[in-house]
């Protein structure tokens, strides 16, 4: 090792079993790229990217469905002089995007013409096509990671139906491995009992204020030898400040009054511990042997740094068991 390239920022990694793949604990979730809620400059999101590697970042995370390909071209573009074997590249299935035939100006989620539309897709077909899109926007001749997006949305069988597609593509080498994102962990278990999947990737079932569902699915993941990604660890924004804000939101909608006086408790806990409540929301998934990864929405190089900064903090393994478990 010359005195160059001595000190390296990538921060821990952990791997995804089964998989040569190793992720980074901490990781870059670009659905900001694509405009999520309001505009992201391109000089921001570029700055975003290039902060999250010099905070040793290694792992990122994108879908057709953020921004409409936006958030894919985005990041590919900020990752395109990156030396490809040196981080983990993740993308979606499931929602294929086509010409829209009646364009109304914006999408309604994202701030970018609707001139695409989305068509969920979970047939063999359907996930090449996405694929082959995917790459293109990429720039990237491979990626690592395949989810399979909110096949609950779609269908009970839609993730059966998409894991078939995936295990071909991970058996052939197309892809590292073959997962599922969603925010519904009840068919987790059973998709890592039968070796559907690697890994998947759970948004805000496993937090500070939601846990005993998704248990069932970590212990599954565990026996099996696979993997989760936590992702949604601040519960929409309840969890993202030391106390709960006026505005605060939870899972996208108003803080009912009891969850409110649970965070206030939670974060007086976290303060007798000498944490804050946003530095406990990232930590805790990851005290699970089961999770691999927490994954951030980033938007600016700036919650770039304080993403990282919170991550870096040390949180006493006291702290989880005194935490009360959720009412029924």
């Amino acid at each position: 090792m010359t005195a160059e390239n001595a000190f390296d920022p990538r921060l821990p990694e952990r791997a995804l079993p089964g998989t040569p793949l190793r992720l980074t604990e901490l990781g870059f979730g670009a659905a900001s790229l694509g405009n999520l809620y309001r505009e992201t400059s391109d000089a921001d999101a570029r700055a975003a990217v290039d902060r999250a590697w010099e905070r040793g970042i290694r792992y990122f995370d994108t879908a057709p469905h953020y921004g409409l390909g936006l958030s894919e071209r985005r990041l590919g573009a900020a990752l395109a002089d990156r030396p490809r074997s040196e981080y983990v590249l993740s993308t979606k299935v499931g929602r294929l995007l086509v010409p829209n035939e009646h364009p109304e100006g914006q999408d309604p989620d994202f701030v970018v013409p609707d001139t695409l539309r989305r068509q969920w897709d979970f047939s063999r077909d359907g996930i090449l096509r996405s694929i082959e899109q995917s790459l293109e926007r990429l720039g990237t001749d491979h990626v690592d990671i395949v989810y399979a997006h909110d096949p609950d949305q779609f269908d009970e069988k839609a993730a059966w139906q998409a894991a078939e597609t995936l295990t071909e593509l991970r058996d052939q080498g197309v892809i590292g491995a073959r997962g599922v994102g969603t925010n519904d962990a009840g068919q987790l278990a059973a998709l890592f009992e039968a070796d559907a999947i690697d890994v998947a990737m759970l948004a805000g079932r496993y937090t500070l204020l939601e846990r005993e569902a998704a248990l069932p699915a970590l212990e599954a993941a565990v026996a099996a030898g696979k993997a989760v990604v936590a992702v949604a660890v601040f519960n929409s924004g309840l969890l993202a400040t030391d106390r709960p804000a006026p505005d605060a939101r939870y899972d996208y909608g108003p803080v009912p009054p009891e969850l409110r006086a649970r965070t206030e408790a939670l974060a007086e806990l976290c303060e007798a511990h000498g944490v804050t409540l946003p530095q406990a929301a990232i930590a805790f998934p990851l005290a699970h042997p089961a999770v691999v990864n927490v994954t951030l929405g980033m938007r600016t190089a700036d919650q770039v740094d304080r993403n990282a900064d919170l991550y870096g903090a040390a949180v006493p393994p006291e702290l989880w068991a005194a935490l009360p478990l959720r009412p029924e």
